[in-house]
């Protein structure tokens, strides 16, 4: 299983236990300890949920942004979902990708937002992407 793999499937387990966070909320997790999926897999990579990720959005950001093990996670996400990333400027902004997927109502999910159990779903698929692609080789030294 590839580092990214399990933690996708670790972030499944996060999830299911503290839940997913009201898109409209405007952070990354709420007072009673629901996530969204940035925050969840920060969560899971690191153990922790930093008290920034309740009120403070722009640091928790950075916080997920420098975490490249986080970040490698994001992008299999982004990748996986139907839309491209927007383009930010500095490259695709995946953490705005998956925020904006579970605030609009998806036809393939009768019209309504993505729920937990889609956003399960959707760590099941990218750990399965994630596993199933063979990295690229270097050149030998």
């Amino acid at each position: 299983m590839s580092e990214t793999g399990l933690i996708l499937r670790t972030t499944q387990q996060v999830l299911n236990h503290h839940g997913l966070i009201d898109p409209d909320h405007g952070h990354f997790t709420d007072e009673h300890g629901r996530l969204d999926i940035a925050a969840a897999v920060f969560r899971a990579v690191t153990g922790r949920t930093p008290h920034v990720f309740l009120d403070d959005p722009a640091n928790a950001r950075l916080l997920i942004e420098t975490n490249e093990p986080t970040m490698d996670a994001l992008r299999w996400l982004s990748r996986v979902l139907p839309t491209d990333a927007p383009d930010s400027g500095n490259g695709d902004d995946v953490i705005e990708h998956l925020a904006g997927w579970l605030s609009q109502r998806d036809p393939h999910l009768n019209h309504r937002r993505p729920g937990t159990s889609d956003v399960i779903g959707l760590l099941e698929r990218a750990a399965r992407a994630s596993e199933s692609t063979i990295p690229a080789q270097r050149a030998a030294a």
